[in-house]
């Protein structure tokens, strides 16, 4: 039995989907680590929230 997914499940989901394509776009012209590497530095400002800022240049 599969069970619905909520709104926001499905949002969610939605997000994961755009990322995956973003991450495949990235491999595709730039080669894996630089998406990798791309991915952890984003994760990285979001967990610093500096998201948004004019300068997001690693320390």
């Amino acid at each position: 039995m599969t069970q619905a997914l909520s709104t926001e499940e499905q949002s969610k989901d939605r997000y994961f989907q755009q990322l995956a394509k973003v991450a495949e776009e990235m491999v595709d012209e730039h080669g894996k680590d630089f998406a990798a590497g791309a991915l952890v530095l984003a994760a990285r400002w979001v967990a610093e929230n500096r998201l948004g800022q004019t300068d997001n240049r690693p320390n």
